[in-house]
């Protein structure tokens, strides 16, 4: 049971513990960094743009001077930066406490990653599934870690499109948007119904910030004309990721939004996302393409 304003105070001291935070230079991913840091984690700021990295490292340090925070440079849209922040992160570190899989793209024209994925899907799911898959080894020899997976209330417009996956056919950035966050969410239960056969305390969880004001609506004037109006500041969609990944009363399996009306806003519960994410035979399925795409075998 969620406390009905549980908010950063709340948050358990993370003295000791690493964790990596995927696109901690802007937004919800921002703020994660910055209160896992003001908490006392050892914060791996995993960001593509390392100017922008290297200014939001400032910002925190300038507000909490104590704070651990190290930058890694990660693109979600090439394999082989995915690839090198591996490699990177496990001959620096023994122990990985959190994932969070923050990081995404929002209805933006058409592209393809340098893979040749389309930009959503490929950032959004496959970026993290490999990623995810990298540091396994990592998640599940450090005891009660957690994986956490962004995903948001658009995963509703979605449905996975096996016979065009890269929408080479007639694209549509919002179905391709919510076709994206519902692989977010089969990824995030799957990844927990294999991390229970393995006696293993590693979990994964999955959360959404509600309609957060942050940089990635620019893609979406509608988003704009509405967020002075509807939209929370990104301390407030950060909280559901947070909980997440600290509380002790979050569970491997669960999903967690705003406790506000339709989940826009307000502070984290535990929430439920639609029928279709909870599809055993579609998570399966996409799990099985997700490793022959990404070339990534996850070994539990």
């Amino acid at each position: 049971m969620v406390r009905t304003k549980w908010n950063i105070e709340n948050i358990p001291d993370q003295s000791g513990k690493i964790v990596i935070v995927t696109g901690a230079n802007s937004g919800t991913g921002f703020e994660v960094a910055k209160a896992l840091a003001m908490k006392g984690a050892k914060v791996i700021m995993a960001c593509r743009n390392l100017d922008k990295a290297n200014n939001a490292k400032s910002q925190i340090m300038d507000e909490y001077p104590h704070s651990n925070l190290k930058i890694i440079q990660l693109d979600l849209g090439s394999l082989s930066s995915i690839r090198k922040f591996g490699e990177d992160f496990t001959e620096r570190f023994q122990e990985l406490h959190i994932l969070c899989n923050n990081a995404g793209v929002m209805m933006p024209p058409y592209q393809k990653t340098d893979d040749g994925f389309e930009l959503q899907f490929g950032v959004n799911h496959l970026g993290h599934f490999a990623l995810t898959g990298l540091l396994l080894n990592t998640l599940l020899n450090t005891k009660d870690s957690r994986v956490v997976t962004m995903s948001s209330t658009g995963h509703k417009l979605g449905k996975i499109h096996f016979d065009d996956l890269n929408w080479e056919n007639d694209y549509n950035r919002t179905r391709a948007y919510g076709m994206s966050k519902l692989a977010n969410l089969l990824f995030a239960y799957e990844l927990q119904r294999n991390l229970q056969n393995t006696g293993k305390s590693t979990i994964s969880l999955a959360s959404h910030p509600g309609w957060t004001r942050t940089n990635l609506q620019r893609h979406v004037s509608l988003f704009r004309l509405f967020n002075p109006l509807l939209a929370q500041k990104p301390q407030m969609g950060a909280l559901p990721m947070l909980y997440a990944a600290t509380s002790m009363e979050a569970q491997g399996g669960g999903y967690y939004g705003p406790g506000g009306i339709f989940e826009i806003r307000g502070y984290p519960k535990k929430v439920k996302s639609n029928k279709r994410s909870y599809n055993k035979e579609t998570a399966k399925k996409l799990w099985q393409i997700s490793e022959e795409l990404t070339g990534v075998k996850y070994v539990f």
